[in-house]
């Protein structure tokens, strides 16, 4: 090997330099990449905003709709699918879901009614409760059936003192009565445009709720109180009135103030003491006064004879007042001050007075009947009536 070879292979080879002309050609390769990177993302954008402004069919606004509540949509099928329904009048969601509750059934009827789902239903019972009605105060129950029957047991067994050779003889056995309380439908119809409908920023559960749960409310409340038992409950103020001194069964007591349209002259404060213990002592103790505002702005103005208020607020939120200690709970419904009227009641409520309900509320859709507005029929099955004719008292603003 020659002293040139040998010298060659003991040198390391490296690559060539690319020339300054192939850099050039790469970083511009690079370049126009991002451009046309850059490029489609803004031509993307473009698109999607475009496809947002200008959608022309009212089903696709349907399907690309944002979601009012994605995570309650993800967890509460029958929400979206209900919402649905009134939305469109879409029902296949309802009818391919297998809904249960805990105090309802969701199942679709064959009549074309759709139950009010969970959630709904459960905004519209909490309204109910927190309205100025006796069903605060009363025994609430759920049926099934088209009646509800409370059993009665108002008179007393016989017993008698025995020895130990004296025969024992037959003593009185005690009667069971039976009232029955027939549930009648209770129903509201609001309606909403069609544009409302469609727009996704309205919270239509909610409005629905509310418009319901209001004329519920105020239409239950009523006749809780003066309902006269013709396709709606029969109220506490239906019923025939009696001198309490010769009450019986089937009747209310009262007890009279002495003076037409107002209180005892002398002593005003001792009408409602003579009306709190009129009331028997087992009563007494769940007992609740019920009066409307007008009536109330009368009584808390009452000293007791050692110059103490009768009436008492109370002292925590959402505390009743009190009235010498008991719960008072204002009624509208209740009937002003007048002669002979019959404007406060005593009486532990929750023994006598029952209202009985079946734990549905129902929605029937109805885009035709009056364009272009959609109307929604809600109904409601509820019934009530005294159910212990010894538990309740009132004041009555008469002579005798």
């Amino acid at each position: 090997m020659s002293k040139t070879e040998t010298k060659a292979q003991g040198k390391t080879a490296f690559p060539a330099a690319p020339s300054p002309a192939a850099e050039v050609k790469t970083a511009l390769a690079g370049f126009m990449s991002d451009i046309k990177t850059f490029h489609d993302d803004i031509d993307t954008k473009l698109q999607q905003q475009e496809e947002r402004l200008t959608m022309l069919d009212r089903k696709s606004q349907t399907h690309t709709r944002p979601a009012l509540a994605a995570a309650a949509e993800f967890e509460a099928p029958h929400q979206k699918a209900f919402e649905a329904y009134l939305r469109s009048g879409d029902d296949d969601a309802l009818r391919g879901l297998d809904l249960e509750g805990k105090a309802m059934s969701t199942t679709v009827s064959a009549d074309g009614g759709y139950l009010v789902d969970p959630e709904t239903a459960e905004t519209i019972a909490s309204t109910l409760i927190s309205s100025a009605s006796i069903r605060q105060l009363a025994n609430v129950v759920n049926v099934e059936g088209t009646a509800y029957d409370v059993l009665i047991d108002q008179s007393d067994l016989g017993s008698g003192w025995a020895d130990e050779t004296t025969s024992t003889t037959e003593t009185g056995t005690p009667t069971i009565d039976r009232i029955s309380i027939p549930l009648h439908e209770l129903s509201a119809m609001p309606k909403i445009s069609q544009r409302l409908l469609d727009d996704s920023a309205f919270n239509i559960e909610a409005w629905m709720a509310g418009r319901v749960a209001d004329k519920f409310a105020r239409a239950e409340a009523a006749s809780f109180i003066n309902g006269d038992g013709a396709d709606k409950p029969t109220g506490i103020l239906d019923h025939t009135m009696v001198d309490d001194a010769s009450w019986s069964w089937g009747n209310l007591g009262y007890i009279a103030t002495g003076v037409s349209g107002d209180f005892s002259a002398v002593d005003p404060a001792d009408d409602i003491v003579d009306l709190a213990y009129a009331l028997g002592a087992d009563y007494r103790a769940g007992a609740s006064f019920v009066m409307n505002s007008k009536t109330a702005g009368a009584v808390r103005k009452m000293k007791d004879a050692d110059g103490r208020f009768l009436w008492s607020d109370g002292l925590a939120a959402g505390e009743p007042a009190r009235l010498m200690g008991y719960p008072v709970l204002i009624a509208e419904d209740m009937p002003d001050i007048a002669a002979d009227s019959y404007s406060m009641a005593f009486g532990d409520f929750g023994a006598g007075y029952t209202i009985a309900e079946r734990p549905d509320t129902r929605i029937l859709r109805d885009p035709f009947s009056a364009k272009p507005h959609v109307l929604f029929y809600a109904t409601k099955r509820v019934g009530g009536d005294v159910s212990d004719f010894a538990a309740i008292k009132l004041l009555k603003f008469g002579v005798s």
